[in-house]
C-alpha cells in the first residue's frame, strides 16, 4: 500500500507537470512520492502484526465520522463542475489574476502573487497548521533518550551503514548540490516555479536522506533537534511579524504595499521574507516528524533485538 501511495504520487507529480503546474509538482514529488511514503512504511514498522482488543465500541466516534462526512459531501453540491468555463473562479478571479498580477504585485511567477499576497492570510493559516503538525507529533512521540540507549543503538546499526559506501560517497556528493537547489527555489519563486513550500521539503528530503545513509546517531550530533525546535516556531513568527509591521506602518495585516514607498518594492520585499518563513517552518516541520519517527523505530528494534 506505501509502495502504490509513493507510485501514485510520483504519477500524480508528473501529470502536475503536463498541466504547467510546477510548483505543485515540486511539492507532490517531495511530499507525496517521497517522505510521506517513507513516513507511512516508518508508522507500518511501528506497528505490530496482531490488534489488541477493544472491549468497548467506539459509536461516538463513529457517529461523529458519518456526520462530519455526510457536511462534507453535501457542501460539495453547491460547487461547479470541474472545468466549468462559467464558474465564478474563471469568471472573476482567475482574470484578475492574470491581467493585474503584474501591474500590482510585479512578480512573474503569478502562483506566488496568489499564494504569498492575494492569499497571504490563507498561506499563513496552512503554515500555522503545518507548525501545529509539528508540535503534535513532538507531544505524541518524543520521549527522553538515555546516552547508553543511544550508544547501544549506534553500535547495532554501524555496520549496516558501513555496507552502504559507494552510495554513502555519493550521497556526499550530491547533498551540497540538493541544499543548494532548495535554496535556488526559495530565493527564485518569484521568477519560476518554487517558492518556500517546495523549498523546505527538497532542504528537509536532503536532511532525511544524510540520516537515513549515515545512521540516525549520526545525523542527531550533525543536526541539532533544539535548534531545530526553535526555528520551527521562528518561521511562524518571521510570517507574522511581516503582518504586525504591515499594520504598525498604517496597512492592514500582510499588506506589503506600505514596507516601501514604491508599493510593487513592498510587495518584492513581503513576499521575500514571508517565503523564507514558510520555508523554515516546513524543513524544520518535516525533520522533526522524520527525526521523531525515526527515533521510536530506532527503540523499538533495539527493545526486539535484545529480547531476540
Amino acid at each position: 500500500m506505501a509502495m502504490l501511495s509513493g507510485i501514485y504520487g510520483l504519477l500524480s507529480a508528473s501529470l502536475f507537470v503536463t498541466m504547467d503546474a510546477v510548483d505543485v509538482a515540486f511539492t507532490e514529488a517531495s511530499i507525496g512520492a517521497g517522505i510521506s511514503t517513507l513516513l507511512m512504511l516508518t508508522t507500518i514498522a511501528m506497528t505490530g502484526r496482531t490488534e489488541h482488543s477493544v472491549r468497548h465500541k467506539p459509536l461516538l466516534a463513529l457517529a461523529v465520522v458519518f456526520v462530519t462526512g455526510a457536511l462534507l459531501i453535501y457542501a460539495t453540491l453547491d460547487m461547479p463542475y470541474f472545468g466549468d468555463v462559467m464558474a465564478p473562479a474563471n469568471l472573476h478571479v482567475m482574470p484578475r489574476y492574470i491581467q493585474d498580477s503584474m501591474a500590482e504585485i510585479g512578480v512573474d511567477n503569478i502562483v506566488t502573487s496568489v499564494l504569498a499576497s492575494y492569499r497571504a492570510f490563507d498561506t499563513f493559516g496552512e503554515v500555522v497548521v503545518i507548525f501545529t503538525a509539528g508540535i503534535g507529533v513532538l507531544a505524541l512521540l518524543s520521549f527522553a533518550r538515555r546516552p547508553e540507549d543511544d550508544a547501544e543503538i549506534s553500535s547495532d546499526n554501524i555496520s549496516m551503514h558501513e555496507q552502504n559506501l559507494i552510495v554513502r560517497i555519493v550521497s556526499k556528493i550530491l547533498i551540497p548540490f540538493i541544499l543548494l537547489f532548495a535554496l535556488y527555489v526559495q530565493f527564485h519563486g518569484d521568477f519560476g516555479p518554487g517558492g518556500g513550500f517546495q523549498a523546505g521539503v527538497i532542504f528537509a528530503a536532503a536532511i532525511i536522506l544524510y540520516a537515513m545513509l549515515f545512521g540516525m546517531s549520526v545525523a542527531r550530533r550533525a543536526i541539532n533537534q533544539t535548534f531545530v525546535q526553535l526555528f520551527a516556531a521562528v518561521g511562524v513568527l518571521l510570517y507574522g511579524m511581516v503582518g504586525v509591521v504591515s499594520m504598525l506602518n498604517g496597512g492592514n495585516f500582510l499588506d506589503y504595499n506600505v514596507l516601501s514607498e514604491d508599493p510593487v518594492a513592498g510587495q518584492h520585499l513581503g513576499i521575500l521574507i514571508i517565503e523564507l518563513g514558510v520555508g523554515i517552518a516546513v524543513a524544520t516541520v518535516v525533520i522533526i516528524i522524520f527525526f521523531n519517527f525515526a527515533d521510536r523505530i530506532d527503540i523499538l528494534k533495539h527493545k526486539v533485538n535484545k529480547k531476540l
